[in-house]
């Protein structure tokens, strides 16, 4: 397995090269071409850093689609600098940090709208809620992150880049009619509106206790039973989105 240093220069190299030819009007060499296949195969083979790795880079599997992504994404070079900058930033700093070890499990994340990956997915967050509570709050708001994203991706509805958890669930339950102000039942209404008081309370649980930010010296330390709490809440409501969509699928195709 790659240390947290080749790691890094991969991905920086990774981020050069896309720098490179975000700031070119001619057409990326074969020689960039393959350079940038490999670069992304070695960082999407990795699953401890696959998930963290940016979405442009993602979704685009050469040079040429990411030309024309950018390309009318942005006018100017230096919002395709800017934008690069801020999109590797993250990755960089874990790396650089050497957050990422031989021994280090992965953030919780799914690669699909699929019930038994989420339990599975869901069960290994709670391994970590005793060896590494602030791990385990971190993929608690992963899970439900990822969850949300797929179900959106795959219903057309559009997102921003950096919609935080409330943003991209509140979206999601638009769509699966589950805003508590798509429904008259009051008890429909009040079981709605506390799951979106979760949703909220795990986000915010999350940037305050949890491992995605940096802390002062007063910081709060999050407990196994804490991070227990957490993933099983965002477990329960993952299961219970992929379960409404795929019925909502179902019914369509009826």
């Amino acid at each position: 397995m790659a240390t947290p240093q080749e790691l890094f220069d991969t991905v920086d190299s990774l981020r050069n090269l896309l720098v490179a030819r975000a700031t070119s009007s001619s057409a990326g060499d074969a020689r960039s071409e393959a350079e940038y296949r490999r670069l992304r195969t070695e960082l999407m083979g990795d699953h401890s850093i696959k998930p963290r790795v940016p979405q442009c880079v993602r979704n685009c599997r050469s040079l040429s689609e990411f030309w024309g992504f950018i390309q009318p994404k942005f006018g100017t070079y230096q919002g395709r600098r800017d934008y690069l900058r801020d999109e590797f930033h993250p990755l960089l700093t874990m790396l650089e940090d050497g957050a990422i070890s031989p021994g280090a499990k992965p953030t919780a994340a799914v690669t699909g709208l699929n019930w038994e990956e989420v339990q599975a997915v869901w069960q290994k967050a709670l391994e970590r809620k005793n060896s590494d509570p602030g791990g385990a709050l971190t993929a608690a708001r992963t899970l439900l992150e990822s969850i949300c994203k797929h179900i959106l991706d795959e219903a057309g509805i559009p997102y921003p880049e950096k919609a935080d958890l409330p943003k991209l669930y509140g979206l999601t339950a638009n769509r699966l009619n589950l805003a508590p102000n798509q429904h008259t039942e009051e008890t429909f209404r009040r079981i709605l509106g506390g799951c979106h008081s979760v949703v909220e309370g795990l986000g915010s649980l999350r940037s305050k206790i949890g491992d995605a930010h940096a802390q002062g010296k007063k910081r709060v330390r999050p407990e196994p039973r804490h991070a227990e709490l957490a993933v099983n809440l965002a477990g329960a409501m993952a299961t219970f989105l992929v379960e409404t969509w795929l019925k909502s699928k179902a019914t369509q195709t009826t």
